[in-house]
């Protein structure tokens, strides 16, 4: 297939492209950078330079393109700004995401797979149940989390009733990998900047980049229309434990531990740090044959810790 990625060079978008390439299918990554344009090249994509956010600048950019798929893995989140990367990333799965369909029409693309997140089940303390597909997603919330949620919410409305589009979405974990994300907290961690509550936090599910990059290139071969995965690893992990043994594999000092209260200062980390659930990623299994060729924090943390050396 052709495929028209949006977020090509970003976290997800960097292995996806080389993964998309390697199974034989054409990538045409968007950009907004000349930089990135390059490197995409390099890596055997096309390229189109456009802001998905401006829709007569992406359409223009888009004459005379055509394929067969749209992937959208766009977000703000490379930005150390938490409320800079919350706004420009719900933008991104709203707007954006109008855009994206638009101009999957005018490329004459009819396979649409999105970008989501488990948050999207709610950010709380969801208790020892294990969470599929079926359980509720994107309810509405108050305050500034609402708006995350709302944001994924209209991001798969969109992308589920879009005329003559097959839309998936791709509930994914918590992403780490060879990014720059990861990079920073790989440094927290060494300076001992990054503290974790006494408590240990909730559980969460994490996804190592290469293994959400597999679980998109078998979504869009073998996906069903209408349908959202959940993408995650095997084994769920406190926040504490996850950071514990990052350190461990750093040869770093054990992080501070401090009571729970204090990560109220920043609102959304605590919202994070605290909701708890264990998701299941056994429908993607099912229906993609896909399974993580990282099945676990601790396999993917080491290959993290032996990158970064």
């Amino acid at each position: 297939m052709r495929v028209l990625l949006a977020g090509a060079s970003g976290a997800v978008g960097t292995p996806l492209t080389r993964q998309l390439i390697a199974a034989g299918h054409q990538v045409v990554g968007i950009t907004r950078s000349a930089a990135n344009a390059e490197r995409l090249r390099n890596a055997g994509a096309e390229v189109v330079v456009a802001d998905v956010m401006d829709r007569g600048d992406l359409l223009a950019a888009l004459r005379g393109v055509a394929a067969d798929a749209v992937v959208h893995q766009l977000t703000n989140l490379g930005t150390t700004k938490i409320r800079q990367a919350r706004l420009g990333t719900n933008a991104l799965r709203t707007t954006g995401t109008a855009h994206l369909l638009e101009a999957a029409r005018a490329v004459g693309a009819h396979r649409f797979i999105t970008q989501s997140i488990v948050f999207g089940y709610g950010y709380r303390d969801h208790g020892p149940r294990v969470i599929t597909e079926d359980a509720p997603f994107g309810e509405p919330i108050p305050g500034t989390l609402g708006t995350v949620v709302a944001a994924l919410r209209s991001n798969e409305e969109q992308v589920f009733t879009a005329d003559e589009i097959e839309g998936i979405s791709m509930r994914y974990g918590f992403f780490y990998g060879q990014d720059a994300f990861t990079r920073m907290i790989v440094n927290a961690v060494r300076r001992r900047r990054l503290a974790v509550p006494t408590s240990g936090g909730g559980f969460g599910n994490f996804i190592y980049l290469d293994d959400a990059a597999a679980a998109t290139v078998a979504a869009l071969e073998k996906g069903r229309p209408g349908q959202a995965y959940n993408i995650v690893d095997d084994e769920p992990v406190r926040f504490a434990d996850y950071v514990d043994t990052l350190a461990a594999e750093l040869g770093a000092p054990r992080p501070r531990r401090l009571p729970g209260w204090v990560f109220r200062a920043i609102p959304y980390l605590h919202a994070i740090i605290s909701t708890s659930m264990r998701v299941s990623n056994a429908k993607a299994k099912r229906e993609l044959g896909w399974t993580p060729a990282v099945p676990s924090y601790r396999e993917g943390l080491r290959l993290v810790a032996s990158a970064m050396r």
